[in-house]
């Protein structure tokens, strides 16, 4: 069997692979690009100075065709190309502020994504702590308070300068709070 020219074909029973070329190409386009074009248009049309411009286009735009003489007139059917031009800044201006409403949309379940998740780590954090505090609440209560370490010193205190004064006195005690039937924790 003779080889053929293309090579990738070697046999008649396999059909080969089809490719159309369209007649038109498709444009590419960045779409991260192009939807800042459209917020940062969509701004632009939301702003005092686009009213201005508009307006004074339009009082521009009807002043001329209205008190210029017949012959430099470019809209002498009854504004019927300023209605057409209005119409077209319209249906152009419509769909890119609701891309960019779109893209808004977006980044605000972003953000709002992104708080609940930090809404949920405040939380467990929170009742972490609130534990936290409720075991050291737990364990103070188990340990000698200054009121209870204060009144023992006292007492040791007075014991000492008890043992001092029977010791200037010549009596010499050797008994202890255990001996006295003190049977005080001394923790």
């Amino acid at each position: 069997m003779a080889e053929t020219p293309r090579g990738a074909r070697s046999r008649l029973d396999t059909p080969r692979e089809v490719r159309r070329r369209p007649l038109v190409r498709r444009p590419s386009y960045d779409s991260d690009r192009f939807g800042v074009f459209a917020e940062q248009f969509a701004r632009f049309m939301g702003t005092a100075r686009f009213l201005i411009y508009m307006t004074l286009f339009v009082v521009v735009w009807l002043s001329w065709n209205t008190l210029a003489p017949e012959q430099w007139r470019w809209d002498p059917y009854a504004f019927i190309f300023l209605t057409l031009m209005l119409s077209l800044q319209a249906s152009y201006a419509a769909p890119l502020i609701l891309l960019a409403q779109n893209r808004q949309e977006q980044r605000d379940k972003v953000i709002a994504e992104q708080d609940r998740q930090a809404n949920a780590r405040a939380h467990a954090d929170m009742e972490f702590l609130a534990r936290e505090v409720a075991s050291l609440r737990m364990a103070v209560g188990e340990v000698a308070t200054r009121d209870f370490l204060r009144s023992e010193l006292r007492a040791l205190l007075a014991e000492l300068e008890e043992r001092s004064a029977a010791e200037e006195g010549g009596e010499q005690r050797l008994d202890t709070p255990a001996d006295r039937g003190d049977q005080r924790p001394l923790n």
